[in-house]
């Protein structure tokens, strides 16, 4: 096993809008200093936007950029983020999650949760990089344990990157709720440091329960993410909580990292 100083992090990145792929701001420049500060082998990603019914994961040598998003005109409709596949890591991910039924799927790609944060942690995309799907059919704690199963790669160089936000309500965020507690975001997310910090897994799992969580993840899809770096967690790694934030008014653009 690989020593902590060796060891690749497992990084949680909250991604906001797509349009931060082509921004300059507090988010994206610390997603550009977390990746300055690593140089992985490869890199495994849990995108918000990848979300499907069973376990896949992306095992072509040149996976397409999937704009799975309507309404955007170039740029950010024809940007494109060419890092390699890694087809050996693919099989590595489903000799590890053995005898779970993993489906090595070349139609899908890199999709906006993944290049929208990997276009400025390591803007090259010179990195072997390959996604594993949400699994939307299974119980959050599914998530947790099957990334524990993942965790010895972190000792193998490769970097575990989630993609989601810890707060998203796409309802609240274009229609303001004017009856909605004032206080909502800030109770959530008071909550949810608390526990992050004190590294109480098991309420972060049940994450429904925690104060205001079904309006804070109002769908799984981008909160699973978080569950995914949390499993791929040591004991003896060190948090680093890099930027925190609200992007409009119901994304949390919370980032961080286990060291």
């Amino acid at each position: 096993m690989a020593s902590r100083s060796e060891r690749m992090p497992a990084v949680f990145l909250g991604h906001g809008t797509p349009w931060n792929t082509l921004e300059t701001n507090r988010y994206t420049n610390a997603w550009r200093a977390f990746g300055a500060s690593v140089r992985p082998r490869a890199i495994v990603v849990f995108s918000a936007h990848w979300y499907v019914a069973g376990t896949r994961v992306t095992g072509d040598t040149h996976p397409r950029t999937v704009h799975d998003f309507s309404g955007a005109r170039p740029p950010l409709r024809t940007f494109q983020y060419p890092a390699p596949g890694d087809p050996l890591l693919a099989e590595r991910v489903r000799a590890l999650l053995a005898p779970l039924a993993v489906e090595s799927d070349e139609r899908w790609g890199f999709d906006h949760g993944a290049w929208s944060v990997l276009a400025h942690a390591f803007p090259a995309a010179d990195i072997p990089t390959i996604e594993v799907a949400l699994d939307r059919t299974q119980p959050p704690a599914f998530h947790f344990a099957l990334a524990q199963r993942l965790a010895p790669l972190r000792d193998e160089g490769v970097l575990i990157l989630g993609s989601g936000n810890v707060i998203h309500n796409i309802e609240v965020a274009r229609h303001p709720w004017p009856d909605a507690p004032t206080d909502w975001q800030a109770t959530f997310m008071a909550a949810f440091h608390a526990r992050l910090q004190a590294r109480e897994h098991a309420a972060l799992i049940d994450y429904l329960a925690l104060p205001y969580g079904p309006i804070a993840a109002s769908t799984p899809d981008h909160y699973l993410p978080i569950l995914s770096v949390l499993g791929a967690s040591r004991p003896d790694d060190e948090l680093d909580i890099f930027v925190d934030g609200e992007e409009g008014s119901a994304l949390g653009m919370l980032s961080f990292a286990f060291r």
